[in-house]
C-alpha cells in the first residue's frame, strides 16, 4: 500500500504481534505467580523459632543461674508461665536445687495447695533452703511435728545453719513434746555446729549458755568471747549491705551503756550488744512467714499459747509455759536467750518497768532457776514460766 508521496507502509505480520502480546501476558502472569510464591514459599522465607532449636541442658543451665538469683518468688514463677517448655524444664530437678531462699518467700495469705506443692517438690529435688522453710512451716503452722521436724533435720545434715539453729530452739524447749523432752545438751550441741559455720544467733545464744552455764558448764570469758564475736559478725554483715538498705537516720552511733559510759568516745567497741545502734538484721523468709501466719489469726497460735516476743522471730509456744519470761516486768517471753538478747536492746530495755511481783495466768508464783545474762548486765534476765 502507497502513500499519497508514493512511500509504502511497513509490512506488519499480524500473526508475529499477536505472539508477542502473549509472550508479554504469559511474562506478567509468571511474574506475578513467582511473587505470590515467594510470600507463601519456605524456601525463600523459612519460619524458624530459634528458641526451640536450643538443647535443654542450655536451658536447664541458664533457669538454674536464674532461680539462685530471684529475689523474690514471681521472679521465677513469670518464668514458669512462659511457656510449656519453660515450665516443664523449670520445674526439673536441678533448677529447683538451686533456687534462692527468696524463691521461697511466700506470704502466708497466698498460701495454697499449689504453694505447698511447690515446696515439697523443691525439697524432694534436694533444696535445703526449701526444707527448712516447708519444716519451720509445718512444724509451726500445720502442727505436722513429725514431718516438719524431719526436714529440718534434713537441712541440717547438709550444714543449713538457720536449720540447726532451730533444731537447737526444738531441744532447749522441749518444742512438740513436754517439758521433760528438752534436751540442753543436745541444743548446745547443735549451737555450736551452727556458730562453727558462723551463724550469728548461734554465736548469740551460745555465749550466753557459757556464761549461764545453761546446758554446759559455765565459762564466762568463753562466753563473753562468743558474744564479741556474734557482734563483730553482725557489724561485717551491715557494712556489706548496699547504701540503699540502710535507713537515711545515722545508725553507726554509740549509745553507752551505764557500764560502759566511764569509756571515751575513742573507746567505743562499735558492737550493739555494748550499745552500738545497728540496723536490725533481715529475717529468713520462714520466720516472716511465721509471723504473718498467727498475726492474720490475731496473734495467738492457740488458747493459752503465745508467740515469742522478739518481731523477726515468728516461734509459738506448742504447750502451756514452753518460753521463758522476763523476771523484771513478766510481760514480755522469748523462745531464746538470743531472740530475748536482740529485743532487749531493739524494744523491751525501753519499756521494761521492775514490778514487785507478777503471777502468771494460772496464779502460780515465780519459778526458781532463773537464767540471768551476761556478767555485765547487758539484758534483763528471764526466767521459766
Amino acid at each position: 500500500m502507497r502513500t499519497r508521496r508514493g512511500i509504502c507502509y511497513t509490512q506488519v505480520d499480524m500473526c508475529s504481534e499477536k505472539r508477542a502480546m502473549k509472550r508479554r501476558r504469559d511474562f506478567t502472569g509468571e511474574h506475578k505467580n513467582s511473587r505470590k510464591r515467594s510470600k507463601v514459599s519456605p524456601e525463600v522465607a523459612p519460619e524458624c523459632d530459634l528458641f526451640d532449636a536450643l538443647p535443654d541442658d542450655l536451658v536447664v543451665c541458664i533457669l538454674s543461674k536464674l532461680s539462685s538469683t530471684a529475689s523474690c518468688p514471681a521472679d521465677f514463677i513469670n518464668v514458669l508461665i512462659t511457656c510449656k517448655r519453660l515450665n516443664g524444664l523449670g520445674l526439673n530437678s536441678l533448677v529447683l536445687s538451686k533456687a534462692s531462699s527468696k524463691t521461697f518467700a511466700v506470704k502466708a495469705k497466698n498460701w495454697s495447695e499449689s504453694a505447698h506443692r511447690f515446696l515439697k517438690q523443691s525439697a524432694d529435688s534436694g533444696n535445703v533452703e526449701a526444707c527448712y522453710t516447708l519444716g519451720m512451716i509445718r512444724f509451726y503452722c500445720l502442727q505436722s511435728r513429725g514431718s516438719g521436724a524431719s526436714l529440718m533435720a534434713k537441712a541440717a545434715i547438709s550444714s543449713h545453719a538457720p536449720a540447726l539453729y532451730s533444731l537447737a530452739v526444738v531441744q532447749f524447749n522441749g518444742s512438740g513434746g513436754s517439758k521433760n523432752d528438752k534436751d540442753l545438751r543436745a541444743g548446745v550441741a547443735l549451737c555450736m555446729r551452727a556458730a562453727f559455720l558462723g551463724h550469728i544467733d548461734s554465736l548469740r545464744e551460745l555465749g550466753h549458755c557459757l556464761q549461764d552455764g545453761y546446758g554446759i558448764r559455765q565459762n564466762i570469758a568463753e562466753g563473753r568471747r562468743f558474744l564479741v564475736q556474734a557482734n563483730a559478725r553482725e557489724l561485717a554483715a551491715v557494712l556489706s549491705m548496699p547504701p540503699s538498705a540502710l535507713t537515711s537516720r545515722p545508725w553507726l552511733t554509740w549509745n553507752p551503756l551505764p557500764h560502759h559510759r566511764h569509756m571515751t568516745a575513742s573507746g567505743c567497741p562499735l558492737l550493739s550488744d555494748f550499745g552500738c545502734n545497728v540496723p536490725a538484721p533481715e529475717a529468713h523468709p520462714a520466720s516472716r512467714f511465721l509471723t504473718e501466719w498467727f498475726a492474720a489469726r490475731g496473734g495467738f497460735p492457740g488458747p493459752g499459747l503465745r508467740l515469742c516476743s522478739h518481731a523477726g522471730c515468728g516461734r509459738p509456744e506448742t504447750r502451756r509455759h514452753e518460753f521463758r519470761r522476763c523476771s523484771v516486768c513478766g510481760a514480755v517471753n522469748y523462745c531464746s536467750r538470743a531472740c530475748q538478747a536482740l529485743d532487749w536492746k531493739m524494744r523491751h530495755k525501753a519499756e521494761c518497768a521492775p514490778m514487785e511481783r507478777w503471777l502468771d495466768e494460772d496464779g502460780d508464783g515465780d519459778v526458781n532457776g532463773g537464767v540471768g545474762g551476761d556478767e555485765d548486765g547487758d539484758y534483763d534476765p528471764m526466767v521459766e514460766s
